[in-house]
């Protein structure tokens, strides 16, 4: 079992840049594939990446991949999403989660979820 905390959410201008964390606990951390989610007021909760234990087995969104990369440190059981060039549709909850599966853009699949960190980009 994987207990998942976020971080590095807030109030930023179109334009910034934000590194969201995801801290996790346990000594297995290297054997989750971790996936970022995000959930806007009124909408569906959506994926924007996911990673393997592999790290570079990792997939972004169609929709940010040009300006969100994720990544991990195995030795500091984290996981980050870098977001960059924010927009305003950027607005969200993210949510880390993880899932002894394999990489996989379905949230259905993902077994531990994290409480999740407010972002919002102001225009």
């Amino acid at each position: 079992q994987v207990q998942l905390v976020e971080s590095g959410g807030g109030l930023v201008q179109a334009g910034s840049s934000l590194r969201l964390s995801c801290a996790a606990s346990g000594r297995t951390f290297r054997a989750y594939t971790m996936g970022w989610f995000r959930q806007a007021p009124g909408k569906e909760r959506e994926f924007v990446a996911v990673i393997n234990w592999h790290v570079d087995g990792t997939y972004v969104a169609d929709s940010v991949e040009d300006r969100f990369t994720i990544s991990r440190d195995n030795a500091k059981n984290t996981v980050y999403l870098q977001m960059n060039r924010l927009k305003p549709e950027d607005t969200a909850v993210y949510y880390c989660a993880a899932t002894l599966g394999v990489k996989s853009m379905d949230r259905e699949r993902y077994a531990y979820w994290g409480e999740g960190t407010q972002v919002t980009v102001s225009s």
